[in-house]
């Protein structure tokens, strides 16, 4: 797999019917390794690793629904209150960031209410913390660290 914009972290994966598989750390479970897969789990662990987020506030490849519409987040993270801080949508690294990806990520927002997004290929890394007074998305240099 493509060397990425990360920390060097270390992964579980096995081989089974000619297909690799990761160790997703939340899900607890082997995924089929695919370049976003990739990706994900490296930002999993950055958020852990070097981010301090407890494991036990981020969920990974859940559904949620848009005005009706079925959609799929990758990575969130949960505050300790219920509420939802961070949003992460994970690209492979062949997959240039557009707008359209900032806008898919805040169209998830609609729903979610995250205080951060981030939005990631794996290369390219942008967060951004939301202005939901003025309805628009700040850039930012980095998401915070977990604060307990």
């Amino acid at each position: 797999m493509q060397e990425l914009n990360f920390p060097k972290f270390s992964f579980r994966f096995k081989n089974s019917e000619n297909k690799v598989s990761i160790f997703d750390a939340i899900r607890k479970k082997f995924v089929i390794l695919q370049p976003e897969e990739w990706v994900r789990q490296h930002c999993v662990q950055y958020l852990i690793d070097v981010k301090g987020y407890p494991k036990s506030l981020i969920n990974v490849e859940k559904e949620l629904k848009i005005n009706d519409l079925k959609k799929r987040y990758d990575i969130v993270v949960f505050n300790t209150n219920g509420s939802i801080h961070l949003i992460v949508e994970c690209k492979a690294p062949k997959i240039k960031i557009s707008q359209a990806s900032f806008d898919q990520v805040a169209r998830y927002n609609l729903a979610l209410n995250a205080t951060y997004l981030m939005v990631t290929n794996g290369l390219n890394h942008y967060y951004c913390m939301m202005d939901f007074e003025a309805e628009k998305y700040n850039f930012l240099q980095d998401i915070p660290d977990f604060k307990h």
